[in-house]
């Protein structure tokens, strides 16, 4: 325990910590999938490598 510091406050602390612990498990996890399939592989919207390339051109 901390001194100084209420329950209440040691609670939100450590929640915060957790939640961001999950959501930078969560944004790993997305980064992820996308190593799994590689950029010019097609989807039912195209693919993102062509997709880049025009948009580039715009």
């Amino acid at each position: 325990m901390r001194a100084g510091i209420t329950d209440a406050a040691l609670i939100d602390e450590a929640l915060a910590a957790l939640l961001a612990r999950h959501r930078s498990a969560e944004v790993d996890a997305s980064y992820a999938a996308y190593d799994k399939h590689p950029v010019d592989e097609p989807d039912e919207w195209g693919d993102l490598a062509s997709w880049r390339r025009a948009a580039g051109d715009s």
